[in-house]
């Protein structure tokens, strides 16, 4: 493809991305029937007198704490849906017992409870007769979503999301409208991007060598628990028996010969370059397609200390007298070994003088395709040339039929003749400067950056009136659907049935939402939606000390995240209760992790589920080092983000940002160090940082036993940990199974802030006032299921926001 012709395609495709932008929002469709609003009950009528006693002493129009005056407000507003982001306000803030604070008058129990079931029941009520599923801005497919869908459109086992641009997040998560721009220089990575799959998806890639590198990750570290650090399996991808080592995805573009090399060093971060008496090199044949290609030692060895010194002249260090041990090293693809190499245990150099075990793999290159015999049948080319013409005259109908099934499947939905023309002339093009594969490989680049491809455009039905409510398109249900479920595009089974016209049928959706769940490619929610909930993304961020922390290391990072998303991952495939996420009695172990929690009888490097005894002072997901450790500093633990943690993301009760210049914790006081919680009692004493510290620091200090780095401790700055803590409304708990009660005695409260957090990430924005009569919804029909995860999202899926659509005001 013609250089001209890639920038006339960039500039055409931002052009056009930013005319559907703009005219999406008047865009109108013939089909998507309008939603006749409900008959409305009568609200139960009650003149909200509570406020009037308790709370309009401070929320007035004069003093406004925070931000709220009640001097407008009356009860008769609800029943024309009038101030409703300062009654949720309020409902939100009484219901969790924070209003009227603790240091005022307070009304009766009884008045306080028909005042939240007055209040809750006529914002419901009216929400069901005036849904209103708010504004809904054009979005754009983030790196992980394209990734997805490049994947399934071209079965193609590459992933590109790391050759984009990282995406901005809102409301915690990367796939919120909002926040999903375009600019030129994010087009042109789409060009440059689409112009690699296409090439890779068809076969037409360069059969020019190149060298692809993969560098092994280093803890630093030697011995872990008596033992040499990688004297284990490093990778689920290596052969069984295998130690130390890495293994890395690695796509061949031809039928060929490729050289695999592997650098070899011991597990140390001193390594001042590579050696070429370190480089070992194979050649081994591959067919084209993905493959993972690993380098491991074969057998365990005792643990000896590794020795490695630095030369500055030849006399400085005398060499080693014994001759190294011959290491049998294990080349494998795709999980077989397919050749054996035998290495020395250390290295001799003029240089270093070094006697090191466990040698390992520092680094790991694959250079080719060498005498390639041609493209292979890869399932990427099955899926793209389903047609292949014998004569020259056949080449357009097949090339039509080609591209019209993959823009099908591209812009989940039929395509019509103004989709086809300009992918059919860009083919034409291709085609009269090469041949057809060509073509058809341009017209794959020009569907990939395609406006069509990469925003999720819906449309109002024509003649709806501005503000109205409209059921979506059952296309455009199966598209909200696959990118919440699956972060990628429909399948061929989903577009069939809504193509059809079946999926609002509840019968169809409902079994449609089980098979997509049952489906692999519902890792999504654990990595997409449970990595960003929990902080999992930002692990690989922390850097504990590890003066403080001698024993952390990169398998011990590794199994933090793998224990979090196979719980994660298990709650959800086993549609079991949200409350586990608070207080299961199991989890997900390996060796290392085990260890590091003193837990006795888990033995390898596989993960499996433990049941846990109450001794071992875990259970949920408070319990998991990975949530301990994001939520901690390098060398210290932070009652504060713990705390905050806990509000944000378990209660849905964030506290307001802290104040300008709040004063650092002191360490030390007359020559003593303090503990965490005698840092906080005299950071409290400044009135302004006490009103937020009230609510963080109980959840915080109960997590005290745990370091850092999530393991258990006694003892904090040489004095025994205080895990004791009083809520702001006067009840005392301790430790981590205090906490568990408190937040099971809290529990509707958390299954209504985890399906805020999901149905925000399955809108692709903000929630607001008009969602929460929803998320009440949601929240006690799982109740009555036992809480069950299935059953939340199931409600999100059938739910007003996630099935309606407003017409857009002129």
């Amino acid at each position: 493809m013609s250089l001209s012709w890639r920038q006339t395609l960039c500039s055409s495709a931002l052009a056009l991305s930013t005319l559907v932008a703009a005219a999406s929002v008047l865009a109108r469709s013939e089909g998507a029937p309008q939603v006749p609003p409900p008959a409305l009950s009568n609200a139960r009528n009650g003149p909200p007198t509570m406020l009037d006693e308790f709370c309009s002493r401070c929320h007035n129009d004069d003093d406004r704490v925070a931000g709220l005056s009640i001097d407008d407000l009356r009860g008769s507003d609800l029943l024309r849906g009038n101030h409703a982001d300062e009654w949720e306000k309020i409902l939100r803030r009484v219901s969790l017992g924070e209003m009227p604070p603790l240091n005022k008058p307070q009304p009766d129990p009884a008045m306080k409870a028909e005042f939240v079931q007055w209040l809750e029941h006529s914002l419901d009520t009216y929400a069901g007769a005036h849904p209103d599923p708010g504004r809904a801005t054009i979005r754009r497919l983030n790196r992980v979503e394209y990734a997805n869908a490049v994947r399934d459109l071209f079965a193609l086992k590459v992933d590109v999301s790391r050759e984009l641009p990282q995406d901005n997040s809102g409301y915690g998560f990367d796939n919120i409208a909002d926040v999903l721009s375009v600019s030129p220089t994010l087009m042109d990575r789409y060009v440059a991007v689409a112009g690699k799959v296409g090439r890779m998806a068809t076969g037409l890639t360069s059969r020019r060598e190149f060298v692809t590198s993969y560098e092994v990750p280093k803890d630093g570290s030697v011995m872990n628990s008596g033992r040499p650090a990688y004297n284990e399996r490093a990778s689920d991808d290596l052969p069984l028996g295998s130690r130390g080592g890495g293994a890395f995805n690695y796509y061949a573009r031809y039928d060929g010969i490729y050289e695999i090399s592997g650098y070899l060093n011991a597990n140390t971060n001193n390594e001042t370059d590579r050696l070429k008496e370190d480089k070992v090199s194979v050649r081994v044949p591959l067919k084209s397609g993905a493959h993972v290609i690993g380098l491991s030692f074969r057998r365990q060895i005792a643990p000896v200390e590794s020795v490695q010194t630095l030369r500055n002249t030849l006399d400085a260090v005398p060499l080693p007298t014994e001759a190294p041990t011959m290491l049998p090293l294990d080349v494998s693809v795709d999980g077989v070994r397919v050749k054996e190499v035998s290495v020395p245990s250390y290295r001799m150099s003029p240089r270093f003088s070094q006697m090191n075990f466990p040698r390992d793999v520092l680094q790991i290159d694959v250079a080719g395709p060498f005498s390639p015999t041609g493209v292979g049948n890869t399932p990427s080319r099955k899926r793209i040339f389903i047609c292949k013409p014998t004569r020259a005259s056949a080449e357009t109908a097949c090339a039509k039929r080609i591209v019209s099934s993959l823009a099908r499947r591209a812009y989940r939905r039929p395509v019509t003749a103004a989709d086809m023309a300009p992918l059919m002339r860009i083919y034409a093009t291709e085609r009269a400067a090469s041949d057809f594969e060509h073509g058809v490989e341009a017209a794959v680049e020009a569907i990939l950056v395609s406006p069509h491809f990469l925003f999720l455009v819906e449309q109002d039905p024509k003649g709806s009136a501005p503000g109205s409510v409209h059921r979506i398109s059952d296309l455009e249900l199966a598209s909200r659907l696959s990118f919440f479920l699956w972060s990628s595009i429909p399948d061929e089974a989903l577009l069939k049935v809504a193509e059809k016209g079946q999926l609002h049928d509840p019968a169809v959706l409902d079994a449609q939402i089980s098979r997509m769940l049952a489906d692999p490619r519902a890792e999504a929610l654990t990595k997409n939606f449970a990595g960003q909930w929990l902080y999992l993304r930002n692990l690989d961020q922390q850097r504990p000390d590890i003066t403080v922390f001698p024993k952390f290391d990169t398998r011990l990072r590794t199994a933090m995240a793998r224990e979090t998303e196979m719980f994660f991952s298990y709650v959800l495939r086993t549609n079991r209760s949200v409350l586990d996420f608070i207080a299961a009695d199991y989890t997900f172990l390996n060796q290392r992790l085990a260890e590091h929690y003193g837990i006795g009888g888990v033995n390898g490097t596989a993960f499996r589920r433990v049941n846990l005894d109450p001794s071992a002072h875990r259970g949920g997901l408070l319990g998991q080092a990975s949530i301990l450790t994001v939520t901690s500093y390098g060398n210290h633990t932070s009652v504060v983000k713990r705390g905050k943690w806990i509000l944000d993301n378990m209660l849905a009760a964030p506290p307001p940002p802290p104040p300008p210049d709040v004063p650092a914790l002191q360490e030390k006081h007359d020559g003593r160090l303090l503990t965490a919680r005698e840092q906080l009692e005299m950071h409290r004493k400044n009135p302004t940082c006490a009103a937020c510290h009230v609510k963080m620091d109980p959840l915080g200090f109960s997590l005290e036993n745990f370091d850092a780095v999530g393991a258990f401790r006694r003892t904090d700055a040489g004095q025994p940990i205080d895990v004791s803590a009083t809520m702001p409304d006067g009840m005392k708990f301790s430790g981590l199974t205090g906490l568990q009660q408190v937040l099971m005695a809290r529990k509707d409260e958390f299954t209504g802030a985890f399906t805020e957090r999901l149905l925000t990430y399955a809108l692709a924005r903000g929630v607001g006032a008009h969602d929460m009569p929803a998320i009440r919804s949601i929240t006690r029909a799982a109740a009555a299921d036992d809480y069950r995860i299935q059953t939340i999202i199931r409600g999100i899926v059938t739910s007003d926001p996630f099935t309606l659509r407003k017409t857009a005001s002129q």
